[in-house]
């Protein structure tokens, strides 16, 4: 059925939510050009000086003209002691009608070198790629590890190789196009993709160079005997093409993807509907403050093709939505929260829906906005704890490819529950309103008050309330600061922070991605208790 908009877009309400939201963006918008600085004014003027395309530049002109780029993982490292993006740019990209994983160092940020959060970031490319079955594309330029930091990068980054390996396994292709340095441990990315293209007389890839190889054998080598991309073209192999400049090498590039013969195993989409609401009122839906509620159907009204959504149990556990729908012709089942709560109802709602898209193998889309399950006596001796289990189970088991987008609160099991990013949703991005913690920070606040409160009493001492005040003061602080969308983006706990009027390009982008590989329901789920 064709959903029914009862969004007033004149009211007051409205206006003040989009206000708020629309301030919030500009925020992200700050952040995201931190990201695109680069490592500073002083380095980009460097780098061009040289002749050499900065890494967003490489990916455009990599990519089919005019196609979208879905960047992931743009604020990496965000508020921590590197810069924002982690030196390195990911996403996923259409090149010669293949959607493809990129991953492009930023040799602007002290070389391209690796830092802990590069390496995070570059796992979540793979993880993704294998997954979804992407041909991957690392766009070279690194001078390895940042050394100040190896003891965090060293042992948990001989995976980026290994990863490598595995996608070239598993049939997945993988290309390197060097275009600078790709020295140490980076030499095996070159060394391990199963194309390779090097830029005369700017490639340099060798496991030491000439100051190593002096210390370690006493040998006098230059740049070019030891890991030239000439020497790799005609004497050591490793180059399986010699490129004369960065142009030529993203030709190549574009070149070996087209000769890859890559092919979706399908279905392919339907006929593509624009919704019946404009997606620019999605800037207005969520409350500044996240305890007021908000219907989702009035989101799933400007994502879903035609406005159109069959909802399923409508009359039972109504604080959870759950229908089907289709979104630029692919079709999709979702769970989206209505009133926060997560009660039995709700739970065992759930459970039966995702049961019934892993029988039709239908992708789910999970519509965070959820203070996590109910508590109380009367809700314990109801079976809170089981029925929660069983969503859990459910979501946890499910084999259908699942994507979250946290909108509001997504606190406490309730995370669990909605596919969080510990129950591996092949994308999870947020709005710049979503909340993310064990719980809120008040009730967070109050929790460790009571009990601290109970220990001075179980110890005969008077409680301090000042003490207790100025306890409750920071830890709310720390908490609220702790589960905003910034701070938990920049620990990769989600894909990227996205302007909710993005929201239906970014699921039609995901969704056609994880139609890349086969997609196919679960054949069990486990013990149910019941």
């Amino acid at each position: 059925m064709t959903l029914k908009s009862t969004l007033d877009t004149r009211s007051p309400e409205y206006a003040e939510r989009r206000a708020a939201m629309l301030e919030k963006l500009a925020a992200l918008d700050a952040e995201h050009a931190k990201a695109l600085e680069g490592g500073g004014e002083k380095y980009l003027a460097r780098h061009r000086k040289r002749g050499k395309m900065l890494a967003r530049e490489r990916i455009e002109l990599l990519l089919d003209p005019d196609s979208p780029f879905l960047e992931l993982s743009p604020l990496a490292a965000w508020g921590g002691d590197f810069p924002v993006g982690a030196s390195v740019v990911t996403g996923i990209g259409v090149v010669e009608g293949v959607e493809c994983m990129i991953v492009a160092n930023d040799p602007t940020v002290r070389g391209g070198s690796s830092n802990p959060w590069t390496v995070k970031k570059s796992f979540r490319a793979s993880d993704i790629a294998l997954e979804n079955r992407l041909p991957v594309i690392n766009l070279v330029e690194s001078g390895g590890a940042d050394l100040p930091t190896q003891k965090e990068i060293f042992i948990p980054g001989g995976r980026m190789f290994r990863d490598l390996t595995r996608l070239s396994a598993a049939g997945i292709p993988t290309i390197a196009l060097v275009f600078g340095n790709s020295t140490a441990g980076g030499a095996y990315i070159p060394g391990m993709c199963d194309y390779v293209v090097m830029v005369k007389e700017r490639a340099k890839v060798f496991l030491g160079g000439p100051p190593l190889v002096k210390m370690a054998t006493g040998e006098e080598a230059d740049d070019e005997e030891l890991g030239g991309a000439e020497m790799h073209a005609r004497t050591s192999g490793l180059a399986d093409y010699m490129a004369v400049d960065e142009a030529d090498a993203l030709r190549l590039g574009r070149q070996i993807v087209k000769n890859l013969n890559h092919r979706k195993p399908g279905p392919p989409p339907g006929p593509v509907e624009e919704p019946r609401y404009d997606p620019e009122e999605l800037a207005g839906i969520v409350p500044d403050d996240l305890k007021v509620p908000f219907d989702p159907r009035e989101v799933i009204a400007r994502i879903a093709d035609g406005s159109r959504f069959e909802e399923f149990k409508p009359l039972y556990g109504t604080s959870l939505v759950t229908g089907w729908t289709r979104v630029h012709g692919y079709p999709i089942g979702v769970l989206a929260n209505a009133q926060g709560v997560l009660f039995s109802e709700e739970a065992q709602k759930a459970a039966q829906f995702i049961q019934l898209a892993n029988q039709s193998d239908t992708p789910l889309l999970f519509l965070h906005n959820t203070t996590g399950y109910m508590v109380g006596k009367e809700y314990e001796q109801a079976g809170i704890i089981k029925h929660g289990a069983l969503m859990i189970n459910a979501v946890a088991n499910s084999k259908v490819p699942h994507i979250s987008i946290v909108m509001g609160a997504s606190y406490g099991a309730g995370n669990y529950g909605m596919c969080g990013r510990a129950y591996d949703p092949r994308f999870l991005f947020s709005w710049p309103s979503a909340k993310s913690a064990v719980m809120g920070p008040q009730q967070l606040a109050g929790v460790l008050s009571i009990v601290a409160r109970q220990a001075a009493q179980a110890r005969g001492q008077a409680y301090d309330e000042e003490q207790d005040r100025a306890m409750r003061e920071m830890v709310e602080t720390q908490i609220e600061a702790e589960s905003l969308p910034f701070f938990l983006s920049g620990r990769l706990y989600d894909d990227g922070v996205i302007d909710p009027r993005d929201t239906r390009t970014v699921l039609g982008l995901c969704l056609s991605v994880v139609h890349n590989a086969p997609v196919r329901g679960a054949d069990g789920f486990g013990v149910f208790r019941m």
